[in-house]
């Protein structure tokens, strides 16, 4: 059916009003890495600062989506590809309503991450690129995921029979092998305030 004859309806209240309210900007915190790299230790733990400086902010992991929003999807270029889509409109929406989103996905293309930059505006999509060697997050595996891609169990496992694509500018690296959690939530808190996000 499309949406030809469906009609945007602005909201009464502007994005501006509600960071006015919220006394903060809002963006979208795009954790980008290999499985096992830390994307979700580290955004839960950026929100849990965030929080404890009185600042609105809200995470959404991959797994978790997939469970829910995205369920009827699998792992092919193209699902993956339509996974980033839904998860970039919903990030929108919430840096609309003044909220800090803070995003967990492998999001492992180049072209579907910067599909998610074209839809904020400038300034309000932060890339964060966990770098962490793909050895490193096989040690880790805590899921137990790349030992059953290794025995031929997951098709289309990103580092191993799908690529990963490093990010070619990220606002932020984070090497999680060399840093703890700690210096690395600094090191995003320092980018919120000296960016004048928070």
């Amino acid at each position: 059916m499309g949406t030809a004859h469906v009609v945007w309806h602005e909201s009464t209240v502007s994005k501006q009003q509600r960071q006015q309210l919220y006394r903060h900007k809002s963006c979208v915190l795009w954790f980008t890495g290999l499985s096992g790299s830390g994307k979700s230790t580290l955004a839960n733990a950026v929100a849990e600062r965030l929080y404890r400086l009185k600042v609105h902010s809200y995470v959404l992991d991959g797994d978790n989506i997939r469970h829910h929003l995205n369920k009827d999807l699998g792992f092919s270029p193209e699902d993956r590809a339509e996974n980033i889509r839904r998860i970039g409109e919903v990030a929108k929406l919430f840096v609309d309503a003044g909220i800090i989103v803070l995003t967990a996905f492998i999001s492992p293309f180049q072209a579907d991450r910067q599909l998610v930059r074209k839809l904020t505006e400038e300034g309000e999509f932060i890339e964060i690129y966990v770098e962490c060697p793909l050895e490193e997050c096989e040690k880790r595996d805590p899921k137990g995921l790349y030992q059953k891609a290794r025995r031929g169990e997951i098709p289309e496992f990103t580092g191993i029979t799908s690529p990963y694509e490093e990010p070619a500018h990220p606002e932020i690296v984070i090497q999680s092998g060399n840093s703890t959690v700690d210096e690395a939530v600094g090191k995003i808190i320092d980018y919120l305030k000296r960016a004048s996000i928070i």
